[in-house]
């Protein structure tokens, strides 16, 4: 692949998110937040000596980066002047875990703000972003615009993703769009990072879980489209809200026979397929414990119906049979006498 250029809009303003201004705010240190506007505005460059210069510190350089440690807001302190620091906006609950990378994210609500800055030196550093970028713009067949690469960036950075399990949800999203809206659509980073926060959720940062979760995806839309015979849907895909209602029904344990005896009784009572009143059967039958069809039949009878069903009678006992034999046989006897 010819070799992209990344061009990437030029910050012209420094912003920080809510978090890291209510936390700032919450420490009551003033020498910090100038710190933390400070490096931002240097795009994460920092010289202790050239801060100490231009900054109106109180306390000390040391002191005000100690406090931002704390906070979460630097990847970490500084250990000699000119040394670069990573200034975040994120929410806390992260670590750093001896390598550049950090560790998985705890709560999943919003990305940092990246500059264009941010996004550059991860690519001309040589990480594996840089691979990553390459590679996504090789199979959406595309460059991807400054935006993309905030997106992206967010996924690698901020979700924790590593780079083989991002590729291979690239790959994935590539071939759903296909799927629904066929050969050569592809999806838009939006819809590639509203997946990827499904798969931080559920804590898919191996190659390993991330296989085996796409095996099962893939064993749920089988069963899927076999379910949508049962439910008399021909000639188009499921749209996706169907396909949460399918899949639901699915991890509750019901099988073919069971959505369809509730598609029947919707029909019957709706004359046409509803999907939250089918819905509402299947969790009834749920809660009651009842998932075949066979315990559905026998378990959600009317107190009625159940009253007025009868069990089969027994066979008679043969001891029982033979003295009503010899009773009828007397009585035969008696009466052929009286006729005499």
């Amino acid at each position: 692949m010819a070799k992209s250029e990344y061009i990437l809009p030029k910050p012209e303003t420094v912003s920080m998110s809510l978090a890291a201004a209510e936390r700032l705010i919450a420490s009551g240190m003033g020498d910090a937040a100038l710190l933390y506007i400070y490096i931002l505005r240097n795009n994460g460059r920092f010289s202790a000596e050239e801060a100490e210069r231009e900054l109106p510190i109180k306390s000390s350089i040391s002191s005000a980066m100690a406090e931002l440690a704390r906070l979460g807001l630097v990847s970490a302190a500084y250990e000699r002047p000119g040394d670069a620091i990573a200034a975040r906006s994120e929410p806390a609950g992260r670590e750093e875990v001896g390598s550049d990378r950090a560790a998985p994210l705890k709560r999943l609500d919003a990305p940092p703000e990246y500059s264009a800055a941010d996004i550059k030196r991860n690519i001309d550093g040589g990480s594996d972003f840089k691979t990553i970028v390459e590679e996504v713009q090789q199979r959406l067949g595309r460059v991807l615009s400054g935006g993309d690469l905030i997106i992206l960036f967010g996924i690698y950075d901020y979700l924790g993703l590593p780079a083989e399990v991002i590729l291979l949800l690239v790959g994935w999203c590539i071939e759903e769009q296909e799927r629904k809206y066929g050969e050569g659509k592809r999806p838009t980073l939006r819809i590639i990072e509203k997946e990827a926060y499904i798969w931080a959720h559920r804590e898919l940062f191996t190659l390993e879980a991330a296989e085996a979760y796409l095996r099962k995806k893939s064993q749920s839309k089988k069963k899927s489209e076999e379910i949508k015979g049962c439910l008399g849907i021909k000639g188009r895909p499921l749209s996706p809200t169907e396909e949460k209602y399918i899949t639901a029904w699915l991890d509750m344990g019901f099988d073919a026979e069971a959505i369809e005896e509730a598609y029947d009784r919707t029909i019957m009572n709706k004359k046409e397929l509803i999907w939250p009143y089918i819905n509402r059967i299947m969790e009834s039958w749920h809660k009651k414990g009842l998932h075949t069809l066979q315990e559905i039949k026998s378990g959600d009878m009317k107190p009625e119906q159940r009253e007025g069903r009868r069990e089969p009678a027994s066979a008679p006992d043969p001891a029982d049979y033979e003295r009503m034999k010899r009773y009828l046989e007397k009585l035969n006897e008696r009466s052929g006498k009286n006729g005499a």
